[in-house]
Formats: C-alpha cells, structure tokens, sequence
C-alpha cells in the first residue's frame, strides 16, 4: 500500500512524537470557533429547496421520481425517497445554511433508509445502480457531517455502516467493468472512512471497535502502521478475539505462508472475509508458485482434490487455476515444476469466479444484516 493511503487509514499522532499536542491544539481551536459551527435545519432527508431545483432540471433519480409521474416530461419528487445528493464545493456557493444542511439524527435516520430501502431492496436492480446512488447519497451524509463537525454516537453509527457497505461492495461487485464499479475510487473512499472511524474511536469506548480494527488490518494486509496502531490499543480491544485472529492472518501473510494464512481465513465472518478477499487471488497464486519450487518434480503427482480444498475452490476452478499459472493438471492430477510456473493470469480467470470461500460464509445474511453488523 502506498505511502499517501497509510497516512489517510492511519493519523500521523499514531507514529510520530508530539502528534498528540497536535491533536490536543487542533481540539482546543475547534472548541474556540465552535460559536460559528453551522447547525442543520433541515428536517427531511433532501432540503426543499435542492428538491424543488432538481425537479425543474429533471435531475431526479428514478428511485426518487413520484409513482405515476415516471413518464411526466418533468417528473416529480417523492419526498419520502428523494434523498439529497453529493455536491462538490465551489466558489460563491453557500454550503453552510442551515436549511440545506440535516441535523445528526436526520443524518442517521437517512443511512437507515438508504440500507434497508435502497441496499436491501429485493426489487431495485441492476446492484451496480443501488450501489452508486447509495455511494454517492453517503457521501452527501459525511459531507453534512464534516461542515457541522459532528461527532460522537451518531457519526461512528454512520461510519459504520459506510464502512461495511463500501467493504461489501468491493466484494459483491469485483470484476465489474470500469464503468459501472471503479474499485480504486471504492478503495479511497473506504480507506478515508476508516480512518475517520479510528479516529472517533481514540476519544472514547464504543461497542464495535473490536470488529473494525480487525477489519482494518485485514483490509490493510501486510501495511506495518496497521499493525502499530493496533498494538498501541488497550489490551481488552488488542487482545480480543477478532483482532488476534486479524494479525494472525497479518503475520502468515508477511511471513508469505499462504497455506495458513488461507486456513485462518476459513474463521473469518462473512464481512471480515469481505475485507480480505482482495489479497485471495495474490495468496493462492503464491501458493502455487511455492508449491511449483517444492514439489517440483518429474514423477510428483500432487491430488488435484486436496490442493482443491487447500485453496477453498472447487475442483474445476482450482484446474482453470493451476491452467492459469503455467501448471499441467492431467485427470485428477497435478504436475508441479518450477520451470513452467507464469505470474501472469488470463484475463478470462476473475477473482469474482473464486468466491466460494466467502459465499459459503454468508448462507442466509441478507444485506440489511451485513451492513448494520447483524451476525
């Protein structure tokens, strides 16, 4: 991981001198300019006034538009869905009226609906579309949050959940066309929501810490500020359950011991899972590449079922797999050497293709369940 997103996951008072005089000073300046701190207004989950100007431009989404006036040359709002949407800031444009801006608990009311209304539905398709309508409705929630400098149980609740949903989409939608999921921009907005949360949870006790700082070292493999920030945590959140497993799983990956790290994974919750998926292809891969250089030989025969179960696939998927990578597969056989091993994987062969680890964990979780961390 780059040095610019350890930064942003990471705040530089976790491992720097003098970062906590910093943090202490920028809270003393925030409390002296908090007489001018905006204080949102606005009771519905869109202002009236943005709603009034995006049915006059026709810039309603569908999951907004009125039930009978889809087909109107200017359809009209429901109020009950219209959700305000992202915006960015410009010169001249007033951000900070209080009219235009939700108050925390309209804010977490808003994340309610967008999950259990949008994310959840069983009738709004394609998810690539409930996906970026959701994306960009949390992200006007955070930016109401950051002009009123919300803090406290409401914004770790919206964080929250901003945090599980972007973890799951980059789960649910990998190897979707550039167009219609951009995982690197899901990436930033994932990382910087992390870190958000990691911040709030350094000014108090909250009852899901445990989950996301595991969740942030799986996330964040193999990243050595990950691993410090949690060892300078107390020892009730350090040591629990969820975050020894995580830094488990962190030292088989440094220590590039596939075979454990992929055994450890099967311990995994669904969404833990979701946050270590993206390092599954680069684990099984160096797998591979280690058992080509160990049981390379001319009269090795390696059963293609037990690989299979080493590497949480099917069978046929561990053959496509092995194919792949260089490595002959004859029947229920495969035929290890080091000289035919290849780095490069045909674009055919996607990571989403190799979910069965995490599809056998989430069983009957609906996504209302993962998102607000029913498990």
């Amino acid at each position: 991981m780059s040095r610019e997103i350890h930064a942003k996951c990471f705040p530089r008072s976790h491992c720097t001198r003098g970062g906590g005089r910093r943090q202490k000073q920028r809270c003393e300046g925030e409390a002296k300019s908090s007489v001018s701190v905006p204080r949102g207004t606005c009771m519905t989950m869109c202002p009236a006034y943005e709603l009034r100007q995006r049915e006059l431009q026709n810039r309603l989404h569908r999951f907004e538009v009125l039930t009978g006036t889809e087909h109107d040359r200017l359809p009209r709002a429901d109020v009950s869905c219209t959700v305000k949407e992202y915006s960015r800031p410009a010169a001249g444009k007033d951000s900070t009226r209080a009219t235009d801006l939700r108050p925390p608990d309209i804010l977490l009311k808003t994340v309610y609906y967008l999950v259990d209304d949008i994310a959840a539905s069983s009738t709004l398709h394609p998810w690539t579309e409930v996906y970026s309508f959701v994306f960009d409705r949390l992200r006007s929630v955070r930016q109401d949050m950051i002009i009123q400098r919300i803090s406290g149980p409401e914004c770790v609740a919206v964080l929250e959940r901003t945090v599980r949903f972007l973890l799951f989409a980059s789960y649910r939608l990998c190897g979707q066309p550039l167009r219609l999921f951009d995982s690197c921009i899901n990436d930033t907005h994932l990382q910087e929501c992390l870190s958000w949360l990691l911040e709030c949870y350094r000014e108090g006790q909250h009852q899901h810490q445990e989950e996301f700082q595991a969740l942030s070292l799986l996330y964040n493999l193999g990243s050595a500020q990950a691993v410090q920030h949690v060892l300078e945590l107390p020892g009730s959140v350090r040591l629990s359950p969820p975050v020894r497993l995580a830094l488990a799983i962190g030292r088989a990956y440094v220590e590039r011991n596939p075979v454990r790290l992929l055994r450890l994974a099967r311990r995994l919750d669904f969404l833990q899972g979701c946050a270590l998926h993206r390092h599954l292809l680069p684990c099984r891969r160096d797998l591979l590449l280690l058992y080509s250089h160990g049981h390379s030989s001319r009269n090795c025969r390696f059963p293609i079922q037990k690989l299979a179960d080493i590497l949480s696939l099917e069978s046929s998927l561990t053959a496509q797999l092995c194919r792949a990578h260089g490595i002959h597969v004859g029947g229920e056989w495969v035929i290890f050497s080091k000289g035919s091993f290849t780095e490069s994987l045909s674009e055919e062969l996607q990571c989403a293709q190799m979910h069965r680890l995490l599809e056998d964990k989430q069983q009957d979780l609906t996504v209302s369940d993962i998102i607000h961390g029913v498990a």
